[in-house]
């Protein structure tokens, strides 16, 4: 089997926009593209892909919390002129909580981020190259649900189940839907039902089903621009070799320059999908702008 850096080598993007890109592949989301991908829009239905930030989402503890929403104010007990009252709030949580970005400083090796820059540029200060904001005008663009546990007839995905370049290429040839350049490819996997169902956040973190490493292959060729799901890590976990840990983060954030969406919830827009026949959409899922993140949390939106 052909290890992670051979491929990562193969499938690079350094370089490809300059040598000063922090955007990686989002730069395939051009404006002729995004342009197309608004005529999508033709009935007006909006889908609602994130979770929750609160108490019940499946992130266990440890270094990523469920979100702490506290309130700094409630009107108890105010008086101001004229009856005003107000109320105000503030949430602590990881960047990555909940339905997340994973940016282009959040996984590297060889002492190297995307596009070279030495992985030193992460500091106690954040990342001082790649962060997060550098992608505060998208991600948007043509979306494309893939739904593979549709295809393969089941709730959900089993734990430890690699999705491959057949299954994707099975499910797009199943729905009538293409993949091409600059598209956002979301695939359903069924985790994020399978923890609704059964609460059980310890299982839905670990083990788990998702890409395999020959997805990033498949990924490069047709030029897509970003990769979102309903599991926890995009690619199954545990990884094929064993020997390594989140191989296909490290090819596509590090070596492909690709931002990652995590943690979707996917299920009414599936139903809707395999209602109408309709599998594409325009997305639109645009970080928090913080200055130096590694990553961030989203309300990403489909809308047909």
């Amino acid at each position: 089997m052909e290890d992670q850096r051979a491929i990562g080598a193969r499938l690079s993007n350094w370089g490809r926009w300059g040598p000063d890109d922090e955007r990686g592949t989002t730069n395939l989301v051009t404006p002729e593209r995004l342009v197309a991908a608004a005529s999508l829009i033709r009935t007006g239905k909006v889908f609602d892909l994130g979770i929750a930030f609160d108490e019940t989402g499946p992130q266990p503890g440890g270094v990523r919390s469920n979100p702490t929403h506290l309130m700094a104010a409630t009107g108890h007990g105010q008086d101001f002129p004229g009856g005003f009252r107000y109320a105000d709030d503030y949430i602590a949580m990881p960047l990555q909580a909940a339905t997340q970005w994973d940016g282009l400083a959040h996984v590297f090796y060889d002492d190297h981020l995307y596009n070279g820059f030495p992985s030193s540029d992460v500091t106690p200060k954040g990342a001082l190259h790649n962060g997060i904001d550098k992608q505060a005008k998208g991600v948007a663009g043509r979306g494309v649900l893939l739904d593979i546990a549709a295809l393969k007839g089941v709730p959900w995905l089993a734990a430890g189940q690699a999705v491959t370049p057949g299954d994707l290429d099975e499910a797009a040839e199943r729905q009538g839907v293409s993949v091409g350049p600059g598209d956002i490819v979301v695939f359903r996997t069924g985790w994020r039902r399978m923890f609704v169902e059964t609460g059980n956040a310890k299982a839905f973190q670990g083990a788990q089903p998702g890409l395999s490493l020959a997805c990033c292959d498949w990924l490069h060729a047709r030029d897509v621009a970003a990769v979102c799901s309903d599991n926890a890590a995009i690619e199954v976990c545990p990884a094929e070799d064993r020997t390594t840990m989140l191989p296909v983060h490290m090819v596509l954030i590090r070596d492909m320059g690709m931002t990652l969406g995590e943690i979707f919830d996917l299920e009414e827009l599936a139903a809707d999908c395999a209602a109408d026949g309709v599998w594409e959409f325009f997305f639109c899922g645009p970080p928090l702008k913080v200055s130096r993140g590694v990553g961030s949390p989203i309300n990403p939106l489909a809308i047909k």
